[in-house]
């Protein structure tokens, strides 16, 4: 008779041998029936359930050839499971068409996810025995196979795997209890510390591990498993133990009998359920890095929740940085700090579907803290007071996913100390941050280190076995978390090809969103992220970003951006601060700004989709007018004996730097010296080495008499490659002077 297996990989077994499924999206359908084997489940959550909010317009059809295979396997492999009581085959196909879905008619007890259940509930049934217990909690424990559902893809698979894992905990600390009553520590001792290990903040696992130590003798271990915690909580939250473990620690101190007391009743999987909303979703797979972050969350959110407002956090940065990722790891991690439960909202405020509104937010916030629909209030002023009150008393942690305004998020606010909350936002939101006290924390691109670690922890010894082809990586990926993750999944997409393949693919700016695409879909795709952001932008705004692509430096400032946008300074400082605040750039400086190169590579794609060849070149050619104007008044104003030397350069808009003053004059030169390289380069490799020859002209003395003897000599070798690209055998001659007075 067929078994199925969902407390680990998804599998049939006959005869204890997997039957093979077919594709992995097989095994998510035959899953998405088991869970709910018995009852009818719909087509629109089959559907959900096997392909999320990104369901193709041919899910439907692939869902009915998906049915149909399942329907000849288990019809096949469970005829011995439906005789009745005379030996004869019940009638009615295993997998039967119901009207508005399927239903998948297996019995629960060849199901080793209800068999865990049943035993989980039959052990915390009144009057059942402590040996009794003990049998039944083991029986549950030994049905779990490992990761549930190992291996399936998709948002369901991951919200039921960690609700699962959580049940799965509650298990464990009731089966500890129940060996305790029976006196038999040992196996307690032997399984818990790696489950505290992965639940550092736990303080019911501790109370049971700090027990079962202590009967057995080794007390002063007992007492630093709690010191260790209560060090944890200090440093985390700014809290002390609770009564519960402050009693047993104290009783363990006295060698009081109450430390060797029997465990209360164990906490079944439904009264688990029961404590209160658990919205989180799950961790994203091997997150890696920002310990600084993490850090600093338990310290804004931990440590004030004694005061006299609620705490909040606004993680903001560019797309695909990861804020979503930081705030739920941190979630899942601070989470037995608020013992009421956890709220979770995608606010959409970046995304292929409408933003949510406030009113719909409350709603959705107010069902899950247990009110009923028909005492919902209708106006979103009167939700927001009703979400305030079943709030009040209450200490839950709330997290406010992918904001787009102050507006979006005010009326979500709690109003009690106990609470805390954590906003994210590619916006900066001011007014969060000014008028309700909220704590930025900006998150930037990973460190290269990290960036490193994150693929190792994608590709594996891949990385190792070429470090420098996968440091290369990072940076044509900007340490973007996003990219670094699509660029892995290139990697695993061809196991045979060296990463040093890939990278020059990766170098092609015109190729590197393409392939970044992430199989078109909208959430992963970096170009598809980015839009989500450029989108909200004004027009105006809109226009100086994709211009800001053909910028080549390091950074600029905002004479430089006037120039590509042809507009006045003050204008073009507002609507940089526009393009900061939606952090696509960042500001680097007093009055400097820069883009990562994945935002420089989509802002180019912009430019040549939306501008076209004519428009960009006017901006590059305003841009070298104002970087040779820049230079040439500059160094006339340090070496004004020497100007007769230099080519003569039209002033140019009047988009100057204060050069008249020798100190100044060299302070602009010092600050834009690698922006003025890159310009010299992207002027010869764009067709203007007329550009090239003259920069290498003006900056020959500045660079040698700061010492930048190497950088004037690749300035006059562009200019040299760019005569002979041009055949100019004149400006050739002169570039080959000017590279023998440098060796000199």
């Amino acid at each position: 008779m067929a078994e199925y297996q969902l407390l680990g990989p998804v599998q049939m077994l006959e005869e204890g041998r997997p039957v093979d499924l077919g594709p992995p999206q097989r095994h998510t359908v035959i899953a998405a029936l088991l869970v709910d084997a018995g009852r009818l489940v719909t087509t629109e959550r089959l559907i959900e359930r096997v392909w999320g909010d990104r369901s193709p317009q041919h899910a439907r059809t692939s869902l009915y050839s998906h049915i149909a295979r399942i329907r000849g396997l288990v019809g096949a492999k469970s005829v011995g499971d439906r005789r009745g009581a005379e030996g004869l085959c019940t009638s009615g196909p295993v997998l039967s068409r119901r009207p508005g879905g399927y239903l998948l008619d297996v019995p629960t007890d060849r199901i080793d996810l209800h068999r865990y259940r049943l035993m989980v509930e039959r052990a915390g049934a009144p009057g059942r025995t402590d040996h009794e217990r003990v049998a039944l909690l083991r029986e549950a424990l030994h049905r779990w196979h490992g990761e549930p559902l190992a291996g399936l893809p998709g948002t369901w698979a991951a919200r039921t795997r960690e609700t699962w894992r959580q049940q799965h905990v509650d298990t464990v600390m009731a089966w500890g209890r129940a060996e305790l009553s029976v006196g038999n520590p040992t196996p307690v001792i032997t399984v818990l510390p790696d489950l505290v290990a992965e639940h550092p903040l736990a303080e019911q696992l501790t109370a049971v591990l700090m027990r079962a130590l202590h009967v057995t003798g080794r007390s002063a271990e007992a007492l630093s498993w709690f010191e260790a915690l209560r060090q944890r909580l200090a440093d985390a939250l700014g809290t002390d133990p609770g009564g519960e473990l402050r009693r047993l620690h104290q009783a363990i101190l006295r060698d009081e009998p109450d430390a060797c007391a029997p465990m209360p009743e164990p906490v079944t999987a439904g009264a688990a359920a029961r404590r209160g909303p658990a919205q989180l979703p799950p961790c994203v797979s091997r997150f890696t890095g920002r310990a600084a972050e993490l850090t600093g969350l338990f310290g804004h959110l931990g440590g004030r929740r004694t005061g006299s407002e609620p705490s909040a956090v606004l993680i903001s940065g560019t797309p695909g940085v990861g804020k979503t990722a930081l705030a739920v790891s941190w979630a899942h991690q601070a989470r037995e700090a608020y013992p009421d439960g956890q709220l979770y909202v995608n606010l959409r405020g970046y995304d292929t579907r409408p933003p949510v509104a406030p009113t719909e937010a409350l709603a959705g916030l107010l069902s899950a803290l247990g009110v009923p629909g028909q005492e919902m209030p209708p106006a979103e002023d009167d939700r927001a007071a009703r979400y305030r009150s079943e709030l009040s008393g209450r200490s839950m942690l709330i997290v406010l996913d992918n904001a787009s305004s102050v507006e979006q998020v005010r009326p979500l606010l709690p109003g009690t100390p106990n609470c805390a909350v954590i906003v994210t936002s590619r916006d900066s939101l001011p007014g969060l941050v000014a008028v309700h006290g909220a704590h930025r924390l900006v998150l930037d691109l990973l460190p290269e280190p990290d960036a490193i670690a994150l693929l190792r922890a994608l590709i594996g010894s891949r990385v190792d076995a070429e470090p420098r082809a996968a440091a290369a990586l990072t940076q044509f990926c900007a340490r973007l978390p996003l990219a670094l993750r699509v660029a892995a999944e290139l990697a695993l997409n061809r196991p045979d090809t060296p990463l040093s393949d890939l990278v020059p693919e990766l170098a092609d700016h015109r190729r590197r969103l393409d392939l970044l695409d992430a199989g078109g879909d909208p959430r992963a795709a970096v170009r598809a992220v980015f839009f989500w952001s450029y989108r909200g932008l004004p027009s105006e705004a809109a226009r100086v970003f994709r211009l800001l692509g053909t910028h080549p430096g390091p950074d600029f400032d905002v004479r430089a951006a006037a120039a590509l946008a042809d507009a006045d300074t003050s204008r073009t400082a507002h609507v940089l601060e526009t393009l900061a605040r939606a952090h696509l750039i960042q500001r680097t400086g007093s009055g400097r700004y820069c883009m990562h190169e994945l935002l420089r590579a989509y802002a180019r794609w912009l430019a040549d989709h939306e501008d076209g060849e004519a428009a960009q070149g006017s901006a590059r050619t305003r841009m070298f007018d104002h970087y040779l104007t820049g230079a040439a008044a500059a160094v006339d104003a340090l070496y004004p004996a020497e100007r007769h030397r230099r080519p003569a350069v039209s002033c140019y808009r009047g988009h100057l730097p204060p050069s008249r003053d020798e100190t100044a004059a060299r302070e602009w030169l010092d600050r834009e010296r690698l922006v003025l390289l890159s310009v010299a380069r992207h002027a010869r490799d764009n067709g203007s080495p007329g550009v090239t020859d003259r920069l290498a002209a003006i900056l020959y003395s500045y660079l040698c008499d700061g010492g930048h003897v190497t950088e004037s000599l690749v300035i006059h070798s562009d200019v040299l490659a760019g005569a002979r690209e041009m055949k100019d055998e004149a400006a050739e001659a002169g570039a080959l002077t000017d590279l023998g007075v440098v060796h000199r």
